[in-house]
């Protein structure tokens, strides 16, 4: 059997309703992560095989990633420098020579992404633009065109309210059709405001917002963040994409509407291995607890609901989600343990690294294992890739694998030892397998006479039916007082699918009848245009268009423009549910401050109103809120803050300015400037004293070649302010904008600290 043959048998095994042959946008090309078939595999074959060991070309360039290519250029997304001079970087290089033709470079801010733990995932590519969009590791997900110019930008973490966590896991964007999707763990405002893994889907065009998701239930587990990358499918009239996610469960998703139509409850922790699809069933591995044993790990094939409107799955009523299916949908499982690598599946065999650093080669209909080969002592993250009968394995330990699996059992053709680490999958394109590493990226040539292409898998995209709602676009506004924006109205039908656009609609204001905050976003609408006046109130809440029997729902914020001032004697304080404290009275804070209703409480303090940091849930101990909006700039912010504590245990308070953090450190007593503690951090003594109030100035000046001084003081509140800055500290790479906020950290939830009197005004 040949290739072409093996490739046309392992696209029939992903079923008619997921793929059809015809397409050619593959063809020499590699634009997503795991390739072509979403499995990891090549469509390339070989006349006259064989393997250089030397590589063609190489750089110095550190990933932790898999690059991609399109039409002659390699698109790779990598790290490089050390301390604040550490950068992520997507690079387009010349596919031949892998000659840079252009690069960009971001800086990490306000993340805790912990080593070099920077750069896990792939830039993915969007055929019918050219355009390359890239997520960093802190959450700024960019689209740029092919020749290096920035499109659209979206931080997430200032706008949706992402957080970061030290493993740094991300995942890759997917593009399908006219949507991006990112994911991320986030704590936004509403309904969205506990930290949930969520899915966003943007317009690739405009960066505008579609839809978000939360198909799974509570929050990850212990910070089990998921890097899972989504796999793509046609079913049951609906474009949906299958992903695994923080808290345990194997989800899947409309593409179209965020709509989320089942889940699997798989593990007790957070999966980051990504699915594959064989026939009406997947094959998900994990690498935690189990539920239902005392076993660590597993992987199973489970049965896909045909109805996806009716999958016979329950909601939890309290925590929500999607339906949960059964355990009668699991047909198989095997013990493998695997927290990351994700599986390679081709003509009915799965090949699986597991964490010990195993090989496994297991039948995908019955899930028996066929053969095990050792290559490794352990294994992080890298999934194997697969071209013409040969398996191409970066191991951990950087010894980087080419193994031949045609016969009955796996044949080691060649053993490289690489520089660095080896944590990224390789990409196979043209007769070149691209691999990198934490310290260099490789290119390796397969030496033949002639390649043949399979037929690429063309998408088959479900048939449009008749109107049945409204998506507003974007589907999340966020004005300034003062300022509007137009909303674009676009039909869908049941499925979620494009049906037309409409030029208007009635718009009224609207609250969910499941609303723990009956709340209204001071606004108006005149046509399609969404307007806040310049005395507009700091508000949040949702709209409903409505046009004859259909209706659709946008939500929106209004924040304020500078100069900006709050010191909450304008709250009332009552005993109320949903406190943190059992019977103490308090209220909660503005609403449109991102991720704030759940780490923050107003309370009586000392006399008057203030702010005081929530201590009920460990997620949250390290707290950010953003409070005005993400592109401001060359401004000064002033608060008072106080750590509760004694003089052994005290907490971290401070100020959030353009994307630098100025903190008063209690247990170190430090005046602390940092935008991630492993980058940019730089103190000064400052005594601090548990349960005195202080007064924190901060400002930040950008020059006109990029560099930005950074200055912060700090004073006993009341005393006279000091003439001269406390800290100075001059970046050389600055941040250029970012939202003010605020922030508070109390290690182990022990000791809350207190802000009150904020204000933020232009630097003069």
């Amino acid at each position: 059997m040949n290739c072409i043959q093996r490739f046309a048998i392992a696209i029939s095994t992903l079923g008619a309703s997921a793929l059809l042959q015809g397409a050619d946008v593959h063809h020499g090309n590699w634009l997503a992560w795991r390739g072509p078939l979403q499995t990891g595999v090549s469509l390339e074959s070989y006349q006259d095989y064989g393997f250089n060991t030397e590589p063609v070309w190489t750089d110095e360039i550190s990933g932790q990633g898999t690059p991609t290519v399109f039409n002659g250029r390699l698109y790779s997304w990598g790290y490089r420098g050390t301390g604040p001079d550490l950068e992520e970087v997507i690079q387009a290089r010349d596919e031949k020579t892998g000659e840079i033709v252009w690069e960009r470079a971001t800086h990490d801010f306000l993340s805790d992404t912990i080593y070099n733990r920077y750069s896990v995932g792939a830039v993915a590519i969007d055929p019918d633009t050219e355009n390359v969009i890239v997520a960093s590791t802190y959450g700024l997900v960019t689209c740029y065109t092919k020749e290096g110019d920035q499109v659209w930008q979206v931080s997430m973490m200032e706008r949706y309210g992402r957080l970061t966590f030290p493993n740094g896991r991300a995942g890759s964007p997917v593009v399908d059709g006219d949507i991006v999707i990112i994911r991320g763990v986030t704590s936004y405002w509403g309904a969205d405001g506990p930290a949930r893994d969520r899915f966003f889907g943007f317009d690739k065009k405009t960066g505008e917002l579609l839809w978000s998701s939360t198909p799974g239930v509570g929050p990850p587990y212990l910070k089990d963040t998921s890097m899972s990358t989504p796999v793509l499918d046609t079913r049951d009239g609906k474009r949906v994409f299958y992903v695994a996610t923080g808290c345990g469960n194997v989800a899947c998703v409309n593409v179209l509407d965020g709509t989320p139509l089942w889940r699997f409850q798989l593990s007790k922790g957070g999966i980051n291995s990504s699915p594959v699809l064989f026939g009406d069933t997947l094959i998900q591995i994990h690498g935690k607890e189990n539920l239902d044993t005392t076993e660590m790990g597993r992987m199973i094939r489970l049965k896909i609901p045909k109805d996806l409107d009716n999958t016979g799955g329950e909601v939890d009523p309290a925590q929500k989600g999607a339906p949960r299916i059964s355990s009668d949908h699991e047909m198989w499982r095997t013990t493998l343990e695997m927290f990351t690598s994700s599986p390679v599946l081709h003509d009915g065999k799965i090949y699986q690294m597991v964490k010990t650093g195993s090989l496994f080669c297991v039948d995908a209909e019955t899930g028996k294992t066929l053969w095990e080969e050792k290559l490794a002592n352990s294994q992080l993250h890298a999934s194997p890739a697969l071209a013409d009968g040969r398996l191409y394995v970066p191991t951990f330990p950087g010894d980087f694998y080419v193994i031949d699996i045609t016969g009955d059992k796996p044949k080691i053709e060649h053993k490289l030892e690489l520089d660095g680490n080896c944590i990224g999958s390789p990409a196979i394109c043209n007769g070149r397998v691209y691999v990198h590493t934490t310290e260099k990226l490789y290119a390796f040539e397969i030496k033949n006479s002639g390649i043949d292409y399979a037929a690429a898998p063309e998408v088959v995209m479900p048939e449009a039916g008749d109107p049945a709602k409204i998506l507003p676009v974007p589907s999340d506004v966020l004005l300034r007082s003062g300022e509007s924006t137009t909303v674009t109205l676009r039909h869908l039908d049941a499925n979620g699918v494009p049906v037309g656009s409409l030029d208007s609609a009635d718009w009224a204001t609207f609250i969910p009848p499941t609303a723990k905050v009956k709340a209204e976003m001071d606004a108006s609408f005149e046509g399609n245009t969404i307007s806040a006046k310049k005395d507009a109130a700091l508000s949040a809440g949702a709209w409903k268009a409505t046009s004859g029997d259909l209706t659709g729902i946008l939500r929106g914020r209004v924040i304020s423009n500078l100069p900006y001032k709050e010191d909450f004697e304008g709250y009332s304080l009552a005993a109320k549910p949903g406190g943190s404290v059992a019977g103490r009275e308090f209220d909660f804070p503005p609403l449109p401050w991102i991720g704030a209703r759940l780490k923050w409480e107003v309370v009586e303090v000392d006399g008057n109103k203030a702010l005081s940091k929530t201590l009920d849930r460990v997620l949250f101990q390290r707290s950010l809120s953003f409070i005005g909006h993400p592109d401001l700039s060359n401004y000064t912010m002033q608060a008072d803050v106080m750590t509760d504590g004694s003089r052994r245990i005290k907490s971290v308070v401070g100020l959030i300015n353009q994307r630098y953090i100025f903190s008063l450190v209690g247990n170190a007593n430090l005046l602390e400037v940092s935008s991630n503690h492993e980058r940019v951090k730089e103190s000064v003594p400052f005594r601090i004293s548990a349960n005195q109030w202080y007064t924190l100035k901060t400002r930040v000046d950008i020059g006109e070649d990029g560099t930005g001084i950074i200055r912060g003081k700090a004073w006993v509140k009341g005393e006279p302010e000091p003439d001269a800055w406390t800290i100075e500290v001059t970046h050389k790479s600055a941040h250029q904008k970012g939202a003010p906020g605020i922030f508070g950290f109390a290690p182990q939830s022990q000791k809350t600290v207190f802000i009150d009197n904020i204000s933020i005004t232009q630097n003069q």
